[in-house]
């Protein structure tokens, strides 16, 4: 029963667990506030909606190719195009159920017993699960708050062994709110030279969301990695989109038939009118992407000035996503059991740092994407529990 065994591997996102907290203590009559949840607190834009309304009207109720329809392929590699100057083929773009999926059939090629595969830490939780699940070993990747939650080139190279078989990264960067610069990019493009055989794979899904001045990195744009990188994108974050089950990935070579197997394999196609959907947000107008980001950029300088008020708190200035990665080192308390302790005591629902990784000790994590009003009485409620309780 060796494959049964392989299930007990798998963990699993806790944000999701701790929304079920939340909505079944919310349920109970408990006023919180759920600052856990990476979503945004935007609808969806009506033409976007209308989009789909409009396909399912028009008799899209069938299946759809497994790779996705050509015309949202061919709006992917415009958009592409359009923002990053860079050339892709509609032939090398799979539209696929959320941003997952490409995680899940990336680690899957790749990850096998005896080799490792490298991922960042602290980082989006389902990288090391499905590492596990394989049998690979999981090779974290510090991410650390005195370089700014950006990888480390030099760092990043110096863990990679003959056994090394897939490289991800993440930037904007979540749970850390990191945003890696170009320079560093430059560097490690450049060391990745040595390592020819090692596949790349780049999680780019909050790319709209950089602040400060800061430029998204698009890995696409370094041809000496194009043969061997695999680019993981989509509409749930940018378009607020995130129950459509709606991304896309860019395979190279020979993974793209790989992709499409398993695609085939696991779940046929994506919804058809999603589809249309996603059509619809990359051909029409933006300005309800870009108002949204800039609510959250004004979001993000009330949640940083508010938690370095906090006693035990600071808070670096995170440069892209709708995340905050507070240090709490100095409260006293152990992160899971601070942000536990927040939810059950104080109505605030956040996520304790180890829930990314064995970095993350020290750490919680709050999501912006929720109503500046909400953030305010949030921080007033972690200030005033700080202030009353002390940890066992």
């Amino acid at each position: 029963m060796h494959t049964i065994a392989a299930f007990d591997r798998i963990g699993e996102e806790n944000a999701f667990a701790v929304l079920a907290r939340a909505t079944a203590l919310a349920a109970q009559g408990r006023d919180i506030i759920n600052l856990g949840i990476g979503q945004p607190d935007f609808r969806t834009p009506e033409h976007i909606v209308e989009a789909a309304v409009k396909a399912l009207r028009d008799g899209h109720h069938g299946y759809t190719p497994a790779v996705g329809i050509l015309a949202l392929r061919e709006a992917v590699a415009a958009d592409l195009h359009k923002r990053f100057k860079m050339t892709v083929s509609p032939d090398e773009v799979m539209i696929m159920p959320g941003g997952k999926p490409t995680m899940f059939m990336s680690i899957l090629m790749f990850g096998e017993p005896g080799v490792d595969i490298l991922y960042p830490d602290p980082g989006f939780p389902i990288y090391r699960s499905m590492i596990e699940f394989t049998g690979a070993r999981p090779v974290p990747v510090p991410i650390r708050e005195e370089n700014g939650f950006a990888f480390s080139a030099e760092e990043t190279l110096r863990l990679i062994t003959p056994q090394a078989r897939l490289l991800i990264l993440n930037s904007p960067a979540n749970p850390t709110g990191g945003v890696t610069p170009k320079g560093e990019v430059d560097k490690l493009v450049a060391g990745l030279a040595r390592f020819p055989d090692l596949g790349v794979m780049s999680d780019e899904i909050y790319d709209h969301m950089v602040y400060d001045g800061e430029t998204h990195v698009c890995l696409l744009s370094y041809p000496d990695i194009r043969d061997r990188l695999i680019l993981l994108n989509g509409w749930s974050k940018t378009y607020a989109m995130t129950g459509w089950r709606l991304g896309y990935a860019i395979w190279p070579g020979k993974l793209y038939d790989y992709a499409r197997k398993l695609a085939v394999n696991l779940h046929s196609c994506v919804n058809a009118a999603a589809q249309y959907a996603g059509l619809a947000a990359l051909t029409g107008p933006q300005d309800a992407a870009e108002k949204m980001v800039a609510e959250f950029d004004r979001r993000r300088k009330v949640v940083v000035e508010g938690l370095n008020r906090l006693p035990g708190i600071s808070c670096a200035t995170p440069k892209g996503a709708f995340y905050a990665f507070p240090n709490v080192k100095h409260t006293g308390w152990k992160a899971k059991e601070l942000a536990n302790a927040l939810l059950d005591d104080a109505g605030v629902a956040i996520i304790g740092g180890p829930d990314f990784g064995i970095l993350g000790e020290g750490y919680v994590r709050l999501s912006y994407a929720n109503s500046t009003e909400n953030i305010r009485k949030a921080l007033d409620r972690m200030g005033e529990f700080l202030a009353n309780r002390k940890a066992a």
